[in-house]
């Protein structure tokens, strides 16, 4: 789908909005905002990726629910780190950027580079977030949604827990969206359990402040390298090749570490797709999207568009997959599952004192990955608090990526939010 710039007042925009006081030089004192739908919308659903989810993970969630309502806008957020991110070259010559990033010609980012970044804990995070939800507000003008995918749903409802100098933060929102995570057992369906004793926390913290400031998992789990970047390096180059000459013979194949290469010639189109198909990646990386054919070029299928992915990836100016994880962030998503006040919250500084409190509207959405356990997670929220109204959702068929990039009419997470926020309440002013 492309920007719909034939529906009137039609944005799509990105932008940087100043962030929260923290750490660090004023050029990384802010975030990027990718900004879609009505100009005149009096909803804003602001949206927040997970550990590597940047703005692009929801260029087609953003059109797709501006599209299908005209009283609403779609903010998607980059975090402050992607500040550190050498991302200029992209928007050059395929050829010099191919050359400039797979070369190592670019600047890589550790720990000594932005020792700064160890204080980047969720304490930043929820703040630079109420930044851009108070802009999306404009001023009471406008009603905002926050909603954020995998642990980006764990800052969610810390966001709407968390104290902000005796400011609950549900009380500036009209509804909370969490997708395949959340708080509590979110994540056991996908074999994840959660456990931080204080002394681990220390232990943990300790390490951050002795440099191990970025992870580097995702490029790891892939195994495109090293470097907390790498991953992020090599399909924002594959998305590139992908759209700029989608059946050209790839010239990036047989540069892929040897265990990921094809078995056989393929497209620029055919690599993105190898290196996403769901038949053969770790689901959290999967989208299902169709297949190779024998002569290595791709043929779509199933309900993602490969075209829709490639977009999304390519930038240049910004793309899906942010290039640095914040271990302190990380840390301190661990630390709040619980949703509460303990030891080792009050240890890292995580001011979760409202989740009893929090009377917004709750939206889950589970798919395949997580299984069941994002509803009952959700459902354990609702029932530990004042909120009105959980309404879960489900499509086991759907990998975890699949649910920003799948079609309209193959996506029930789509559908399913759109009518939940068409029939949210009108919010009463705050006393």
């Amino acid at each position: 789908m492309s920007a719909q710039t034939d529906q009137p007042g039609w944005i799509e925009t990105y932008e940087h909005i100043a962030g929260a006081p923290a750490a660090g030089p004023a050029e990384v004192q802010k975030v990027g905002v990718l900004k879609v739908g009505n100009a005149a919308a009096r909803r804003v659903l602001v949206l927040l990726g997970g550990r590597e989810g940047g703005s692009n993970v929801f260029l087609h969630t953003a059109r797709s629910l501006a599209k299908a309502s005209s009283d609403l806008q779609v903010w998607a957020i980059d975090r402050r780190e992607q500040n550190l991110a050498d991302l200029a070259t992209f928007a050059g010559g395929l050829e010099h950027a191919t050359e400039y990033y797979l070369d190592g010609h670019y600047q890589s980012m550790t720990g000594t580079d932005a020792p700064y970044a160890a204080e980047w804990g969720l304490s930043v995070l929820v703040g630079d977030v109420r930044e851009v939800v108070r802009q999306a507000a404009a001023g009471g003008e406008r009603e905002v949604v926050l909603g954020g995918v995998s642990v980006g749903a764990t800052a969610v409802l810390s966001y709407a827990s968390w104290d902000f100098d005796g400011t609950p933060g549900y009380s500036e929102l009209a509804g909370l969206v969490v997708v395949d995570g959340g708080v509590h057992n979110a994540f056991s369906g996908a074999g994840m359990e959660f456990e931080l004793p204080l002394e681990a926390a220390k232990g943990w913290l300790s390490q951050i402040q002795g440099d191990a400031i970025f992870e580097n998992f995702t490029s790891t789990a892939i195994g495109l390298g090293e470097r907390p970047e790498s991953a992020a390096v090599w399909f924002q180059l594959a998305a590139r090749h992908a759209v700029e000459d989608p059946e050209g013979v790839s010239t990036l194949a047989e540069r892929l570490p040897e265990a990921l290469r094809p078995d056989r010639k393929v497209t620029n189109a055919g690599l993105l797709g190898w290196l996403f198909d769901a038949e053969r990646r770790i689901p959290p990386y999967a989208v299902h999207a169709g297949h190779l054919d024998d002569n290595g070029a791709w043929v779509d299928g199933g309900p993602v568009r490969l075209s829709t992915v490639a977009e999304a990836f390519a930038g240049p100016g910004r793309s899906s997959w942010l290039w640095y994880t914040l271990n302190r962030v990380m840390l301190d998503y661990v630390a709040a599952m619980d949703l509460a006040e303990n030891d080792v919250t009050r240890h890292l500084g995580l001011r979760l004192a409202h989740g009893k409190d929090i009377d917004i509207p709750l939206y889950a959405f589970q798919s395949g990955m997580t299984g069941g356990t994002v509803g009952q997670a959700a459902a354990s929220v609702a029932a530990a608090s004042r909120i009105p109204e959980v309404s879960v959702h489900s499509d086991f068929a759907l990998a975890h990526q699949d649910v920003t990039y799948a079609q309209w009419e193959n996506n029930r997470f789509l559908q399913t939010l759109s009518r939940f926020i068409e029939n949210l309440p009108a919010r009463a002013p705050r006393g």
